[in-house]
């Protein structure tokens, strides 16, 4: 789509490698010249919007998300007025995927932990804030910063090579880039509401196929559970513990004895679970950690569902494509000959939010506990059908992950698109008129 845009009549070399030749008549500035660091503290309290740096963009954070933090913290935060270009300098050695500056649109306060850098006069606040997210997206950032975690400080922008155009060009430049970047942002919005309508639509599936079944011309009875309705009149309802075996996992092996790591053995925790088919994890033990631990192997087709560990983990599910050993926050549900694994796995899938819902604890740490799942009502169809329904799910699925996928790829070709069109137009390789159309 960009090679469609012009571009400039003339180009000489910049001197700086990864800006290339840039055109004849912009130049090449050290920060100082451009910028500055504002360093204004809250002194008195005199602002209570706090803002965030979040995938790239400068947010008001949420008042429920300022637990902890005294009324008296918030002298130490500096002050941000809008158009300030905030960037977050810490930790860049381990951290290379993170969207690092944004333009401030608020007037509030963020932590001293980032540099707030003030746009001097004679330049274009959002043509500079496309500017440094060019050099965040080319990784050029990288190059810079100093100490063990090669953290950034404002003295590293000081000498640091801008590119400068015109301001009038600056301008044209961020009005384009404004607009076209919001034009892909929308097609990405779009896509990825897509996803999540195919998401529960995957869901309704399971749902229908687990408490349903697969003829709509079946007689139906009521089930007697609220959030299950209505089954085949020739099904039953009955609890996990009177069709399964369930296990709880255990304490993990002191890591104080290298003797239990390192080993052959999965050692599976609530991290390792993606509500879905699970293959292998990074933590291995050993024998002896078994021989001298609580540790339990479980056999392969053990569903796994996460008890604690905080709302967003309750009822995390797996079925584990491999025999493993289990952490304590973790519940493993085994089937028998009676009930179908992959039956089991996908109306596990089905119940999650039925678990959430009779979580117990607090509201910051509610949990599920192993007897619990054990008493947990499931629908218990002929086995014949048990792995018809699995098998018909299976199918759909796969459907609707390869269109889930198809959309992700697009995803990604937007959002490639979108910082190879920020970094041309912002480095000069293609040419913005001063009142771009389109």
């Amino acid at each position: 789509m960009q090679n469609n845009l012009p571009t400039y009549t003339h180009y000489k070399p910049s001197g700086v490698q990864w800006l290339g030749d840039i055109p004849e008549h912009w130049k090449v500035k050290p920060g100082f010249t451009i910028i500055s660091e504002r360093k204004e503290k809250n002194i008195g309290l005199k602002i209570n919007t706090v803002l965030s740096l979040s995938y790239g963009n400068v947010i008001i954070k949420p008042e429920e998300k300022l637990t902890g933090l005294v009324p008296e913290s918030f002298e130490t935060y500096q002050i941000v007025y809008p158009n300030d270009i905030i960037i977050r300098p810490t930790d860049l050695q381990n951290d290379k995927t993170s969207l690092r500056t944004g333009l401030a649109k608020n007037h509030g306060i963020i932590t001293s932990a980032y540099i707030n850098i003030l746009v001097k006069e004679g330049n274009n606040s959002s043509y500079l804030h496309y500017f440094f997210h060019c050099v965040d997206i080319t990784k050029v950032i990288y190059g810079l910063g100093s100490g063990l975690r090669q953290n950034l400080d404002f003295r590293d922008f000081k000498r640091f090579s801008f590119l400068v155009p015109p301001l009038s060009e600056q301008t044209a430049i961020a009005q384009f880039l404004d607009r076209k970047t919001a034009q892909i942002d929308k097609a990405i919005d779009l896509k990825e509401k897509q996803i999540e309508l195919l998401k529960e639509r995957r869901q309704i599936l399971i749902h229908q196929a687990v408490t349903r079944g697969l003829n709509p011309d079946v007689p139906m009875k009521d089930s007697g559970i609220e959030w299950i309705g209505e089954i085949p009149a020739h099904w039953e309802v009955t609890q996990i513990k009177k069709i399964a075996q369930t296990t709880s996992g255990g304490t993990p092996p002191s890591g104080n004895i290298k003797e239990y790591y390192n080993g052959h053995i999965p050692w599976v925790r609530t991290t390792d679970l993606n509500n879905d088919e699970l293959y292998d994890v990074p933590e291995k033990i050993t024998d002896k950690a078994i021989r001298d631990t609580a540790c339990k192997v479980v056999p392969v087709n053990t569903v796994c569902v996460a008890m604690y560990g905080g709302p967003g983990s309750i009822g995390k599910h797996s079925i584990l494509r491999f025999s493993a050993t289990l952490n304590q926050a973790l519940c493993g549900i085994i089937s028998s000959e009676k009930l179908y694994c992959e039956f089991l796995y996908y109306y596990v899938k089905f119940c999650r939010p039925y678990w959430m819902i009779n979580a117990k604890g607090t509201r910051v740490d509610p949990n599920i506990s192993q007897d619990e799942v054990r008493k947990m009502s499931i629908t218990f169809p002929p086995k014949s059908e048990q792995i018809a329904i699995a098998e018909h799910i299976k199918f759909l699925s796969k459907k609707i992950d390869t269109a889930i996928g198809l959309k992700e790829q697009e995803i990604e070709k937007l959002k490639e698109y979108k910082a190879s069109l920020i970094n041309s137009v912002v480095t000069g390789k293609v040419k913005v008129t001063e009142n771009p159309e389109g």
